[in-house]
């Protein structure tokens, strides 16, 4: 009865809760029903939590009903990252050093979407401390694609976005230190957005000595809506924007109008296109389908579209000089010496090598040439365009593809569009730009000018209009 709910976006489902043409809680029950039915193939989440979310929609039912005014995402279920902070519930990280670990608070965008009348319907499955591309972890099975299980859904908020993809959640919570919202939205053709570096505040992740590992990575990373609409994105911006005390890198959000953000008409905008970044070996049928959704901002909604190269060389070997050099790697190796094989291989090899203290500064030096090289190229131009994602997904168990377009590469090349985005910190959006022959997920990224977030939602929102995705989604071969 309630099937064809699910499958509307939360806005739409807030309002009917609202007006009272369904409640909460058979919204809820039949999302965990859904749940029940696909999450044995799929794998998204690692700790469901069915009875919290039943009694939260209780409660907002039981709001309505003395007549209380109910928050924005009235009774509308989400999904958490495993890396985020749950007040009581396990949040792992995926890691075996924390397997049982039960956080005394809530991250402050929980905090925030809990107070709107969200319901949680629990923790999605990341790689180990998000240090990874894809979603495999010591502690739990790996998330699989919806559109294909034989492929990864991209990480490290993998398990949010084949949650989402697999309809098992309108709304979901993931983090972006190098790519981790719009990774998993390029390969699960869902819609992710990495809002400019402050806007969205964050603690205790990444905030809290007391927790190697899930203190890492300060300067680089985001928690950014993962949704199937950008108005929903739009909407969960709204909700968790706005300075905290806790996070010394937030901003003040009033020049921003969330809401009307999608709505806002495009100016005669002009637009960079860049397909590889004059060195990232891209695959030729990403290459041609973001080319070809880049060619409707022209033709179709007026802009003015130039091929364009940034001009910095490629900062792969920087961002991962500055993932260690904010780690807490005291504590991280003293968790090595106890778990030892209990930890992810790659985090192990990172651990373990003799860092310089010049190899951090030349990768502050980097991440400074790059910051100026953008801001300078982003004088001329109102938005970025790029490929979210240099591969479309491949097999599981994988970190990357060694080879693409004929090219050995390292296996985190395919990551090469994200990354210098946490660098600036500037708002960058994955929007579905179309399908492989195949049939699997391809994204395109749009990149605004720094603060200017609104521009982006903008963008993203008018090629969802001439090009909508929400409506396609997978086949779920052999799930019921």
């Amino acid at each position: 009865m309630f099937d064809p709910l699910l499958d509307e976006d939360a806005t739409t489902l807030a309002k009917l809760i609202r007006d009272g043409e369904v409640s909460a809680r058979e919204i809820t029950q039949a999302t965990l029903e859904r749940m029940e039915q696909r999450e044995p193939h799929i794998h998204a989440f690692c700790t469901p939590t069915p009875d919290i979310a039943l009694a939260q929609a209780k409660s907002v039912d039981a709001k309505r009903a003395r007549g209380d005014t109910l928050g924005a995402l009235a009774g509308v279920p989400f999904a958490v990252k495993d890396l985020i902070c749950t007040a009581g519930v396990k949040t792992t990280s995926g890691s075996v050093a924390y397997k049982d670990f039960i956080p005394e608070d809530d991250d402050i965008t929980v905090e925030r979407l809990l107070a709107a009348d969200a319901v949680m319907l629990g923790k999605t499955t990341a790689p180990e401390f998000g240090y990874s591309g894809v979603g495999h972890n010591p502690l739990f099975p790996s998330p699989r694609n919806p559109w294909d299980l034989n492929m990864t859904p991209g990480g490290s908020s993998a398990g949010s976005g084949a949650a989402l993809a697999a309809r098992m959640c309108p709304l979901a919570l993931g983090s972006d230190g190098g790519g981790s919202v719009r990774i998993p939205a390029a390969h699960c053709g869902v819609y992710g957005f990495k809002a400019s570096m402050g806007r969205v505040p964050l603690w205790p992740g990444c905030r809290d000595e007391r927790y190697p590992g899930v203190s890492s990575w300060e300067s680089l990373e985001h928690i950014g809506p993962m949704t199937r609409t950008v108005r929903d994105a739009a909407l969960m911006m709204s909700l968790m924007a706005g300075p905290d005390m806790r996070d010394r890198h937030s901003i003040p959000c009033s020049d921003v109008d969330w809401l009307a953000a999608p709505e806002m008409p495009l100016r005669k905008l002009r637009i960079a296109f860049s397909a590889d970044f004059g060195y990232v070996a891209v695959d030729p049928e990403v290459r041609k389908v973001v080319s070809a959704a880049a060619e409707r901002f022209a033709r179709e909604l007026g802009c003015e579209l130039e091929l364009a190269d940034p001009g910095f060389s490629d900062p792969g070997a920087a961002f991962g000089a500055l993932v260690a050099l904010e780690s807490d790697l005291t504590g991280m190796r003293k968790m090595m010496s106890e778990q030892g094989e209990n930890m992810s291989p790659h985090l192990v090899a990172m651990l373990q090598r003799e860092w310089r203290a010049e190899t951090f500064t030349d990768a502050i030096a980097t991440r400074k040439a790059v910051s100026n090289s953008l801001w300078r190229f982003m004088q001329r131009y109102d938005l970025l365009i790029t490929p979210t994602l240099a591969t479309p997904p491949f097999p599981l168990n994988m970190q990357g593809p060694e080879i693409i377009d004929g090219r050995m590469v390292r296996s985190d090349h395919w990551l090469s569009f994200c990354f210098p985005f946490n660098f600036t910190g500037q708002p960058a959006a994955s929007v579905p730009a179309g399908l492989t022959a195949s049939g699997l997920p391809i994204g395109l990224q749009i990149v605004g000018r720094h603060l200017d977030d609104a521009l982006v939602l903008a963008a993203s929102a008018a090629f969802e209009r001439i090009q909508p995705w929400n409506h396609h989604q997978p086949a779920f071969t052999g799930i019921a």
